[in-house]
């Protein structure tokens, strides 16, 4: 039986997810678009998909438009939110955003400098949080010439949690369009976007036991985006083509699940259990570090380094021995570097090439995360 601690990678679909999934596919496969009897049935999944979405994340129904994933939602947020701007004011061509981002976001920002835009860089401490006196003075400075701000809520590799409600009071303050990524955020933690200064929020359904493959952008009802996916009327001219039913209602269905656990009050405990998971770890390990440990985290995250060892290698051993982890972000799963969030924060590079993710679940026991700890201190000593 493999304990699995790669939670920020993916979920694992829920029950209740694959019987929505299948009773779509099998029911209610029409074209949402169209205005027959089949067609009118796969467009109340979609409407009453878009509520509970919404109820989720805490906007409006006609706020949510429906994408093929968080990469697609931050693409549509940053490229076209920044695309937007500068038609309408050609003198806002800074998009900023800190090193420690998702590539969804840095390579969506770099996308925008090929459109006539320019980028900036925000300023990060050691834990990775934005400095926000450096963020201030930046836009009092430059603020009239800043067309958008991205911040992820949650990092996917620390789980360090930013300041996203004065980020976003600094942003409006100048004007600035703020996007978060709320990718690991949304269904983990309480979410009320409606009272946020936020105007744009992107998140995937596969991180909170949905399935792959949807996601959805938050605009914030008077923002305007250019859309990316172009073709079609649907999601209100904002992403063409035909919506996929069933995904969305699995998202509904997740969505479900997720708000039900929150309102369960189980944060507090999960954050103990992680707490005292780490402590096992580095009273097992010598030398171990827990990077981010200072300031708020996501209650299921765990950066840990262990000095002298190759995460690539424990990554491996430790599949083989009935632990998933990984070394960092899953999209660069296949990379030899050491992770660009941590070195970015300041932490030396052959301790950033030692450092594992490990991230669990709602469903995490104490008995896993104690297994863990052992087999982690196993392997450890054996590859020092």
């Amino acid at each position: 039986m493999t304990i699995h601690l790669d939670h920020n990678a993916t979920t694992r679909p829920a029950p209740e997810v694959v019987r929505v999934m299948t009773e779509c596919l099998e029911r209610d496969w029409g074209n949402p678009s169209s205005v027959h009897r089949a067609g009118i049935a796969a467009r109340r999944r979609v409407d009453l998909a878009r509520e509970t979405v919404a109820d989720l994340v805490g906007c409006r129904a006609n706020e949510i438009v429906f994408t093929s994933g968080g990469t697609e939602a931050g693409n549509l947020a940053i490229v076209g939110g920044v695309e937007h701007v500068l038609e309408a004011c050609p003198a806002r061509r800074i998009v900023a955003c800190p090193p420690t981002e998702h590539p969804a976001v840095r390579d969506a920002v770099a996308d925008c400098t090929r459109r006539g835009a320019r980028s900036r860089e925000l300023a990060v401490d050691a834990d990775g949080v934005v400095d926000l006196e450096a963020l201030a003075t930046f836009l009092a400075e430059e603020g009239d010439r800043c067309a958008l701000v991205s911040v992820m809520w949650a990092n996917n590799e620390t789980g360090v949690v930013q300041p996203i409600e004065r980020i976003g009071a600094l942003c409006r303050e100048h004007g600035v369009l703020f996007h978060t990524d709320a990718v690991q955020w949304v269904g983990r933690m309480p979410c009320d976007f409606d009272s946020l200064p936020i105007d744009l929020l992107s998140c995937s359904a596969h991180k909170f036991h949905g399935p792959k493959g949807v996601g959805a952008l938050v605009i914030r009802q008077g923002v305007r985006v250019s859309p990316r996916a172009l073709g079609g009327s649907q999601e209100r001219e904002r992403r063409g083509g035909t919506e996929n039913v069933a995904a969305i209602a699995g998202m509904a269905a997740a969505c479900e699940l997720a708000r039900t656990w929150l309102d369960g009050g189980h944060l507090d405990r999960m954050t103990a259990l992680r707490e005292r998971f780490e402590t096992l770890l580095l009273d097992r390990i010598e030398g171990a570090l827990i990077h981010g440990r200072g300031v708020r985290r996501l209650w299921n995250t765990t950066s840990l380094a262990l000095p002298g060892r190759s995460s690539q290698m424990l990554v491996m051993v430790l599949s083989e021995r009935g632990l998933a982890a990984s070394g960092g972000a899953a999209c660069a799963s296949g990379s030899v570097q050491p992770s660009g969030v941590l070195l970015a924060m300041g932490v030396d590079p052959e301790l950033a090439a030692s450092s594992l993710r490990l991230s669990f679940g709602r469903d995490t026991g104490t008995g896993e995360l104690e297994q863990a700890a052992c087999l982690l201190a196993e392997v450890a000593e054996t590859s020092a």
